[in-house]
């Protein structure tokens, strides 16, 4: 019998049922359905590891699908010079480091039935370094202590440890579409403490489905989400405040308030598009709700006809022009000739105050700044 595609406690899940042990059993309710920017990012990794099979001289046909484009030709060129640089840092530790490509992973001895695919593995003497292809635009990932790497870092050391004298472990996310690439550095022995105190007993409780429920950021992606009852209780708990005006509250109150706005706006939509769809598509009927026709904008049906009819009845300035934007101009040229042929042409304005979560990786400004900003702002 072939092994089954995903595993209950899969590496890229372990964020979630590492924070929210009974939710891996609960989302075995709900089938799985790829959404197009999941369909988008296993695109962008099949092109990913036919060019860094190609780099490395080794047989690879290449992969075509709907979403190819200039924009994931160049994110995935920008992953491979990553993963080569790697390669040569490597070599200066080992003098023959060895490349995986798409490996998978087997960690089942700290979880059970445990496994995942690694999209790279540089493994050389003294380090091991994972390096993951994150294509998502919407959710920034962060490389520091992330499971999901952890637990592939610890699928590798299964294979390679008796191999090679592994102290340590780098774990880096490359997520070009956020312009973000982070790199995490753990000790093995600090790797194999979380796996003590932290993966095995929560890993236990979550193959049993037991433990607590537990909403928070890892419930993004969740099956289950829309219909979780714990997490539909965190939201609406904010209706203890009644939604009374600002000045009737109190600064805790405000605090309180303002660290769920985010997440509760993102639920209520979650909620209304499973109850959208229930009912377009499975006749589902809400009470006190129904299906209408949307409102839409009307549209030329034959725009060559409505120039011609236009120009005949002496009308002609009916038409818009527009430069392409920046990102479009610079796809066209390439960075670096953007840069050389308009880089004085172009600035980025200085951005407005905005209040965000102190975990925002932005500087703070002060207050006085920010004042002065808002003052500049309120007068334009």
């Amino acid at each position: 019998m072939p092994p089954s595609k995903h595993a209950l406690l899969s590496a890229s899940s372990s964020h979630r049922w590492l924070s929210c042990t009974p939710s891996a059993r609960l989302e075995e309710e709900f089938e799985d359905r790829e959404t197009e920017a999941a369909a988008e990012g296993t695109a962008a990794h099949a092109l990913c590891e036919h060019k860094l099979r190609k780099a490395l001289k080794m047989r690879s046909r290449k992969p075509v699908s709907k979403y190819d484009s200039d924009e994931m030709d160049a994110y995935t060129d920008g992953y491979v010079e990553f993963v080569l640089e790697a390669l040569e840092e490597a070599r200066q530790l080992c003098s023959d480091p060895k490349v995986l490509i798409e490996q998978r992973l087997d960690f089942s001895c700290y979880v059970p039935d445990g496994f995942g695919t690694g999209d790279c593995l540089i493994v050389a003497d003294k380090l091991l370094h994972i390096i993951d292809f994150k294509y998502g635009l919407g959710v920034l990932v962060d490389a520091e202590h992330n499971p999901q790497m952890m637990l592939y870092a610890l699928g590798a050391l299964r294979l390679f440890d008796s191999l090679y004298d592994i102290e340590e472990v780098a774990m880096s996310i490359y997520q070009p579409r956020r312009d973000n690439v982070s790199t995490c550095i753990i000790p093995v022995t600090e790797l194999m403490d979380w796996v003590e105190t932290t993966l095995k007993p929560k890993a236990e409780l979550a193959y049993k489905g037991e433990g607590q429920y537990t909403p928070g950021s890892w419930c993004t992606f969740c099956k289950a989400a829309v219909k979780c009852r714990a997490r539909a209780e965190d939201k609406l708990r904010l209706a203890k405040y009644e939604f009374a005006m600002p000045p009737l509250l109190t600064d805790a109150e405000i605090e309180d308030i303002l660290g769920s706005l985010e997440s509760l706006s993102k639920w209520a939509n979650e909620l209304m598009a499973y109850a959208q769809d229930a009912a377009i598509n499975h006749g589902k009927v809400w009470h006190g709700y129904k299906l209408v026709e949307s409102r839409t904008n009307r549209k030329y049906t034959d725009e060559a006809a409505v120039i011609a009819a236009a120009h005949d009845a002496g009308y002609s300035d009916i038409f818009k022009k527009s430069l392409i934007s920046i990102t479009e101009m610079e796809r066209l040229m390439g960075k670096k000739t953007f840069k050389e042929i308009l880089g004085a042409f172009v600035e980025k304005p200085q951005g407005k105050p905005t209040l965000v979560p102190a975990s925002d990786k932005r500087p703070a400004i002060t207050t006085a700044d920010a004042a002065t900003e808002f003052t500049d702002f309120t007068e334009e």
